[in-house]
């Protein structure tokens, strides 16, 4: 199969043929997040229809680092669009039971829904930030990274050991490492840093996905305290 991230090699100036890489670079990596988070959605509401249970922590870690390990090793070639499908489809079957538990709590539909909103609005606001204002976020990388892995161990502790409180304040600090990871990766694909569409792809998908249900742990539990 063809190579997903080669450029196409014209006649036009460097700076123009930059430019045109860079666009390119951008139509591809939002064509392929639209229907990701499409099919994604359509697992979840598979998953919720048929009252699927959550697979447990240890599967779906095994299974969402799994096939991020495979996608990238697949990325450069056409295997990589149906590797992240496979990825993409997991995790939504993966919050299909989340939903379901949120569905089943007072004005829960509500929280849904307001999760959702949340999750468009920053995610449109600040891709349309970075790429109106074409600012170079490169230099929050190793923050973010530092801060990503702090978080992740953070909840695993925070569900292991039963730590409702923890669980929340790491849930706040994904709402924020998650938009600023937005920022960092749009930059990216904007400057040079990214240039394999299916990469960038995962990255901007696991933002919106972690930003959503860290959304959902926080309104569902100002909900239960009305």
């Amino acid at each position: 199969m063809n190579s997903l991230n080669a450029i196409p090699t014209t006649a036009t100036p460097e700076g123009s043929q930059s430019l045109l890489a860079t666009n390119r670079m951008i139509r591809n990596t939002y064509m392929l997040l639209s229907m990701t988070l499409l099919f994604s959605a359509a697992t979840a509401a598979i998953s919720v229809a048929l009252r699927l249970p959550h697979p447990g922590i240890v599967i779906t870690l095994v299974g969402y680092f799994g096939l991020l390990f495979v996608t990238t090793k697949l990325r450069n070639s056409g295997w990589g669009l149906v590797s992240i499908f496979g990825l993409t489809g997991f995790m939504g079957y993966t919050l299909g039971p989340i939903v379901s538990h949120y569905l089943g709590l007072p004005n829960g539909g509500q929280t849904v829904m307001t999760a959702m909103g949340g999750t468009a609005a920053i995610f449109l606001g600040l891709s349309g930030y970075a790429l109106s204002t074409r600012k170079n976020f490169n230099f929050m990388g190793g923050f973010l990274a530092a801060g990503i892995l702090v978080a992740f161990l953070a909840g695993l502790a925070a569900i292991f050991f039963q730590m409702p409180a923890m669980s929340l304040a790491v849930s706040a600090a994904f709402v924020l490492l998650m938009s600023g990871l937005i920022l960092y990766q749009t930059s990216s694909i904007i400057h040079g840093g990214e240039t394999n569409y299916v990469m960038a792809t995962v990255t901007l998908f696991v933002s919106i996905f972690n930003l959503f249900t860290s959304l959902l742990h926080l309104l569902g539990f100002m909900n239960s305290n009305d």
